[in-house]
């Protein structure tokens, strides 16, 4: 099989790079609105993306309200999506109207942040507290705009549940930390194998 992306002639009725590029981790990001609602979603286009300095990205299709609130604030937070969570993560995807909070829709507990005001989510072992750098609106080879907006932000502060540490390593199979596998898919990390880099 082969087909061209922009022709979108691969015949399936879904398109199968969400498929092929997977696992994808979730960003669920906090942030708040002028009028301090706290806001929660979660996004499958997120990474790491430096360190030193440590850099965070996500990418949402429209101008969604976590874009807007974190360019007027200036800040957010990446909560670490995990399986526990997974009923809260995918009920906070649901589109609600911007004075509201996906925090109380979900019924998920808010923890203080240190350094940055958005809150975290309680119950989830990890957390990024972000500084906004930039959003990117991107544009195709064409130079088309594409509706799509690629934002990064510089991780200050991190928040780990020291349960999930051992022996001086957080142990991802542990977090059970989840991911995004297609379309309604999700996976999770329970298993690790460990592979020396060759010298």
């Amino acid at each position: 099989m082969f087909y061209e992306p922009a022709r979108k002639n691969h015949g399936l009725p879904h398109n199968p790079l969400k498929a092929i590029v997977a696992p994808r981790p979730i960003g669920w990001i906090s942030t708040l609105t002028e009028d301090g609602v706290a806001n929660l979603a979660p996004y499958s286009f997120f990474n790491l993306v430096s360190e030193s300095p440590d850099i965070v990205m996500f990418s949402s299709a429209g101008l969604k309200d976590t874009v807007r609130n974190l360019m007027a604030s200036g800040e957010f937070v990446c909560n670490l999506a995990t399986l526990e969570l997974i009923e809260a993560v995918n009920l906070t995807s649901k589109p609600i109207a911007p004075g509201e909070s996906e925090f109380d829709l979900a019924d998920l507990e808010q923890a203080p942040s240190r350094l940055v005001k958005p809150p975290r989510v309680a119950a989830s072992p990890c957390a990024l507290e972000c500084v906004w750098i930039d959003t990117v609106d991107l544009s195709d080879r064409h130079g088309k705009v594409t509706g799509r907006h690629v934002t990064f932000g510089e991780i200050v502060g991190v928040h780990i549940d020291e349960r999930y540490i051992e022996d001086g390593v957080l142990r991802t199979d542990r977090l059970h930390s989840l991911a995004r596998d297609g379309y309604f898919d999700y996976s999770w990390v329970d298993a690790l194998r460990s592979l020396p880099r060759p010298r």
